[in-house]
């Protein structure tokens, strides 16, 4: 329900703001001044991370290996704070390092290679277009259009790409009156995250691809009132090519509307591009099955599976399907970390990523062995990666560090930078330091947390404190980068910030991870109190001036916090947050979430309903704000007004912060700013 989202449709349209053209490549730094991402003086003698200075980062997008593992081809988004214009780039470099090189000028984005690694297919404007290697001889691919994501086949004589297909009327079709603004809705899922339904849907179809033409396309989901990929996130990993070229596995989730909204039961299937006949290799199991990846010569499918039906939470497991016995195996079973990310490197040897003790890393399992090892080490976040002819590259974040691509040596598993998109940003800021800290909590469990410091951190200072509650309630607190909720930002701003991950965070176990459902207001809230308490004893802390912050699940928790905190905070931030499980019940879309957490709807008088922050409003008294978009289906909008009206009428000092054109998230830019400067007044008017 309330886990971080990728932003794969923003993102997507992020990507389609260029047109293909006949320019040669030029050197990365020639595009410095396009987007006017230079620093001004005043930034230069701040010298620290500001709400204006954020937007001036390059962003960096997906990236692929070439065939041979010598060339990385990734993209870069730049963003104009003033226009809110985005452009985005494609660039190569070589995977020991060196200067970049462009090879778009006037945009470019999902690049993949073909044709042995000499050509490159990517879009833009909408349109797929082809390059050499180099970037010269752009050109546009005809007989394609009005697609979403597309690959070309290992073979390259055939290609696959989405589109949606229209399948039901409109109430304005269906009377011929265009101007009416109404929906006819006889089944949920009518709207999701931040999209109502307009009764089409996201379908694979295949081609054949010559290189310049598309031809003979084929629906291979013709008449389906279902997508793929899946919504909400339509990530492109959860469709592959065989090898050979002569199937496809993709997910799909075969459920429609009531059925769609209770459970999270999808499948995988194997389609056969001759015969086109497809069989389900994951039939039988209720959870989640999704992210199909071929072995090298085609024979097995390693894929992520959760077990249960209806718990989007479940332990992700490495599962892998012998296409000629049509068996499945758990080759990570008694691996009690959830599985992402995974690639062969032959036909045994897998590596894939976990969430681990507040990291993302790299493990390695066999098929032989089916024992899990863990390969990288560091204060960072590795992830997603790439793996061709024994070459790994790898997204690399930290707290400290906008993503930025690694190479990985695989035979001593060190971690190499080789972009350095932000250096001019980052040559002339100075970042707080990031520390892990392990304190015990009242049950007497290891509680681990980052604790950031401002820059120029002084310890015989005292400084206010900020208390970070993570959403999802099951997603990880690991080594982040975040462009709103920006760790460096809030210390640059003089706070010290503290971030425990709490009983119900993902990277401590199933156990840990699980605990928090049907238990929200318990031993995860004591969690984040025995933090603060310990927190407030360090000799750097002022106690009287501490704060809590949180988006989604932290904004529920900033509202439970609200009525049980005695004292401890004050000053309250709450983005988006539920603030009253019976409405939210009645008004969220993904059902199995709250049938899960909650243990059911609200008529059945569930213990777990004691949770419900409403409950505890004659308990409050601390300043808050209250933050949300008239988008957010996930966690209706309204839930943020309930909560501010009660605030109001409580007597509360509170002020709410309402985006007409956002959702669960604030993306565009100036929403964004101002978004940071209301974060930091009312925050700065009641800790400082």
């Amino acid at each position: 329900m309330m886990k971080r989202y990728q932003f794969m449709v923003f993102l997507f349209a992020v990507l389609l703001l260029a047109s293909c053209t006949q320019k040669a490549p030029v050197a990365q730094k020639e595009i410095s001044t396009q987007f006017n991402n230079q620093l001004s003086a005043e930034e230069k003698a701040g010298g620290v991370m500001t709400p204006e200075l954020m937007w001036k980062f390059g962003r960096l997008g997906s990236f692929t290996l070439s065939p041979d593992g010598s060339t990385v081809l990734y993209e870069v988004t730049d963003v104009d704070l003033q226009s809110e214009g985005r452009r985005t780039n494609i660039f190569k470099i070589s995977v020991s390092g060196g200067n970049p090189v462009q090879l778009t000028s006037d945009g470019g984005s999902s690049a993949q290679w073909f044709n042995n690694g000499k050509s490159i297919a990517f879009v833009s404007k909408g349109n797929l277009c082809t390059m050499n290697a180099d970037g010269s001889e752009q050109k546009i691919v005809t007989g394609l259009s009005d697609f979403e994501i597309f690959s070309i086949s290992p073979a390259g004589d055939k290609i696959y790409f989405t589109k949606r297909v229209k399948l039901d009327q409109t109430a304005n079709e269906k009377y011929n009156l265009p101007k009416a603004k109404v929906r006819i809705i006889n089944d949920l899922m009518y709207r999701h995250w931040n999209y109502w339904s307009d009764y089409s849907y996201s379908h694979i179809f295949v081609a054949s691809f010559n290189g310049s033409s598309v031809s003979a396309d084929k629906d291979i989901m013709k008449d389906q009132r279902f997508e793929s990929p899946t919504s909400p996130y339509f990530d492109e990993g959860e469709i592959a090519w065989s090898p050979d070229g002569k199937s496809i596995a993709y997910t799909v989730k075969k459920l429609f509307g009531k059925a769609d909204a209770v459970s999270t039961n999808s499948d995988i299937w194997l389609y056969n591009l001759e015969s086109a006949k497809e069989i389900n290799i994951t039939e039988g199991n209720m959870g989640y099955d999704k992210s199909p990846v071929f072995s090298p010569d085609g024979s097995k499918i390693a894929y992520q599976s959760m077990e249960r039906d209806g718990y989007e939470s479940d332990l992700n497991r490495l599962f892998v399907y012998d296409v000629k016995a049509g068996s499945k195996t758990w080759v990570s079973k008694g691996w009690d970390y959830d599985i992402a990310g995974i690639s062969w490197q032959d036909e045994k040897t897998m590596f894939f990523t976990c969430s681990y003790h507040g990291t993302s890393q790299i493990f390695k399992t066999t098929l032989d062995e089916k024992v899990v090892s863990k390969m990288t080490e560091g204060k960072h976040n590795l992830g997603p990666f790439n793996l061709e002819s024994g070459v790994l590259v790898s997204e690399l974040t930290s707290m400290s560090m906008a993503p930025e691509l690694s190479a990985i040596d695989m035979k001593t598993w060190t971690v190499k930078q080789i972009t350095s998109i932000n250096k001019s940003i980052c040559d002339n800021i100075r970042m707080g330091k990031v520390e892990e800290k392990y304190i015990k909590t009242k049950d007497k469990k290891d509680l681990q947390m980052w604790v950031i410091y401002p820059p120029d951190f002084d310890q015989s200072k005292k400084y206010p404190a900020l208390l970070f509650c993570e959403g999802g309630p099951q997603s990880a607190l690991d080594q982040f980068w975040s462009y709103r909720w920006n760790m460096q930002m809030i210390a640059a701003k003089g706070y010290i910030v503290y971030a425990p991950n709490r009983r119900g965070v993902s990277g401590f176990g199933q156990e840990w991870k699980e605990q928090i459902s049907g238990d929200y207001g318990g031993k995860n809230m004591q969690d984040y109190l025995d933090a603060t308490d310990a927190m407030a004893k360090e000799s750097y802390v002022d106690a009287k001036r501490m704060g809590a912050v949180g988006a989604s699940y932290g904004g529920y928790s900033v509202f439970y916090l609200a009525g049980i905190h005695e004292g401890r905070f004050k000053a309250l931030i709450s983005h988006c947050g539920v603030f009253n499980f019976e409405s939210e019940y009645g008004a969220t879309e993904e059902v199995w979430f709250p049938n899960k957490d909650y243990g059911g709807p609200y008529w059945k008088n569930l213990p777990s309903y004691k949770y419900s922050p409403h409950l505890m409003v004659d308990k409050w008294t601390t300043p808050i704000l209250i933050i949300t978009g008239q988008n957010d289906f996930r966690i209706p909008y309204t839930q943020s007004l309930e909560a501010f009206q009660a605030a109001q009428l409580h007597g509360v000092p509170s002020r709410l912060l309402f985006f007409d054109d956002e959702c669960h998230w604030v993306t565009k830019p100036q929403d964004a700013v101002i978004w940071q400067h209301e974060f930091f007044e009312w925050l700065d008017s009641y800790l400082k």
